[in-house]
């Protein structure tokens, strides 16, 4: 049957009655042929001769086939159409009606199928490696274009208002630092002028790269940064965008050899091409019956080297094990004549033990009629030694009782003794009282001679100090008297010398007055004056 994603694309793009009209006979067509190739699977591997061309693609259509059945089938799309929408067109163009942004969500998603869908099943059929010039190709990166620019922001800019879809891709970069590697590639291509350019060069990059689902899933998982770029419907902040990055992992079985460096990406015209997915009814027959047939050889070639693989993986565990009998049977034949050896030793080793065992037997018995005869003689001499040893305990015995009046003696004197060392603590600590007290006293009275002696120190040093001043003014002194002395004495010569000189000044006063013949009264004048 016709996938829901061809109803949706057949009734968007339908406008009139007639052109709805022959879009659904075109479906009924496909369904039809859908039934009539189901129908021919069951005997299709008599007529699949022509199919063996292609054998070197059966690993990977099998693997494409498989991972867009199991996409498709596990992702639910949340603004989903009805399977009888074909039914009912007036209620669901009513829905479209009142929310336009989910019937554009839905054609988008659609679109994406048919062309996935078709990108995948053209790679396989025809050849692996793709290039820039393959129309599926290029049609796919025209409608991941338009579903990235779903709901997008306008931003105002100097030169008016543009939508950017270079920006939500660098957010990649800075979620999964391997992005950094395209990136930095898109941003030195010297081509790109416009970020709409470098968006599409990125695409194709990341598409080579086999990770455009991934770098995806990431940027989808953050709708806090893609509010920034999107509206709140858009594409990618839906469950749509969900869905179509889980188509994207089917990509990720074909090759592409993108010439990004040489391509004018900024002037292309992101148009769809719709003649695409709008083929005749016979060619789709055919391609239906022989896409059956290879799947069906295919499925059969599948099975075959399955089971071949399983049978070798089991032949190659079986040749181990047998390898590993073998080196266990060696080993175990190697223990055996080790064990056998070891036996014929342990047997001689066994023989020289009996014949060591039987000599210390007869050694031991004589040993034992030895210790016979000494054990009669030990015994008669312990029971002579017995009687002693009573005596000996009687004496002990009294010993003891000795001994412990002696003991209780001892306790009573101990307890004397403990009373008066009791006693003697007590006076002992009474003396260190006192002995204290004395002590101190004894210390103030030693700080007071320290003083006297420092006292009696200065003192004595004062007194030296005075006595050699003492013995200095002697010294003086006495030079003093010597001095005075001197002075007496000439003092005395001085007198003496003086008597002598009036004396002879009054003998010569007194020739001289008899001499001249003055008047007397003058003369007795200068007599006197001289005498004086």
């Amino acid at each position: 049957m016709a996938s829901p994603a061809e109803h949706d694309l057949a009734l968007s793009e339908a406008d009139g009655s007639k052109e709805k009209a022959q879009v659904f006979g075109i479906l009924r067509l496909q369904e039809e042929k859908a039934a009539a190739g189901d129908r021919a699977n069951s005997s299709g591997a008599a007529r699949a001769a022509g199919g063996a061309d292609g054998r070197w693609q059966a690993p990977i259509f099998a693997l494409a086939r498989k991972a867009s059945e199991t996409i498709s089938g596990s992702i639910h799309v949340l603004p989903k159409v009805s399977e009888h929408r074909a039914s009912l067109p007036g209620e669901w163009t009513a829905q479209a009606l009142r929310d336009p942004m989910a019937m554009e969500r839905a054609n988008l998603l659609n679109m994406a199928k048919l062309s996935i869908k078709g990108l995948i099943e053209s790679a396989l059929s025809f050849g692996r490696t793709l290039d820039s010039d393959y129309p599926p190709l290029q049609q796919f990166f025209v409608v991941m274009e338009h579903c990235l620019k779903h709901g997008l922001r306008v931003k105002k800019s100097f030169l008016g208002f543009n939508k950017s879809l270079w920006g939500p891709l660098e957010l990649v970069e800075k979620l999964c630092p391997e992005a950094a590697e395209i990136s930095a590639s898109v941003r030195d291509l010297p081509g790109l002028k416009t970020p709409l350019g470098r968006a599409r060069a990125w695409l194709r990059l990341a598409l080579m790269q086999k990770r455009l689902a991934d770098y995806l899933r990431l940027l989808i998982t953050r709708k806090d940064l893609l509010s920034d770029f999107y509206e709140n419907s858009a594409l990618m902040l839906e469950e749509e965008g969900a869905v179509i990055v889980g188509l994207l992992v089917g990509l990720n079985v074909i090759d592409a050899n993108l010439c990004v460096k040489g391509e004018d990406l900024d002037s292309q015209v992101g148009v769809i091409d719709f003649s695409m997915y709008l083929k005749n009814d016979i060619d789709d027959y055919r391609s239906e019956e022989r896409n059956s047939q290879i799947a069906s050889i295919l499925d059969q070639k599948n099975y075959v080297e399955e089971l071949n693989r399983q049978l070798n993986s089991t032949v190659h565990g079986l040749q181990g094990r047998v390898d590993s009998l073998e080196k266990s049977n060696s080993k175990l034949i190697e223990e055996l004549a080790i064990a056998k050896n070891n036996i014929i030793k342990l047997q001689e080793e066994n023989h020289q033990l009996r014949s060591e065992n039987s000599l210390i037997v007869l050694k031991a018995q004589q040993h034992l009629e030895v210790a016979h005869g000494d054990v009669s003689v030990e015994r008669d001499t312990y029971k002579q030694s017995r009687q002693g040893l009573d005596e000996m305990y009687n004496e002990a015995r009294k010993q003891l009782k000795e001994e412990c009046q002696l003991r209780q003696d001892v306790e009573n004197e101990l307890v004397v003794q403990v009373s008066m060392k009791q006693e003697m603590e007590l006076a002992m600590k009474l003396l260190e009282k006192d002995i204290h007290e004395k002590q101190d006293t004894l210390i103030g009275l030693r700080h007071q001679l320290d003083d006297v002696k420092a006292i009696n120190v200065e003192m004595y040093q004062k007194m030296q100090s005075s006595d050699e001043e003492m013995k200095k003014k002697n010294d003086v002194i006495s030079r003093l008297e010597e001095k005075t002395n001197q002075i007496t004495a000439t003092m005395k010569q001085l007198e003496q010398s003086d008597k002598d000189l009036l004396s002879q000044t009054r003998t010569l006063a007194m020739s001289f007055v008899k001499c001249a013949s003055t008047d007397t009264e003058h003369q007795y004048k200068l007599v006197k004056d001289i005498s004086f």
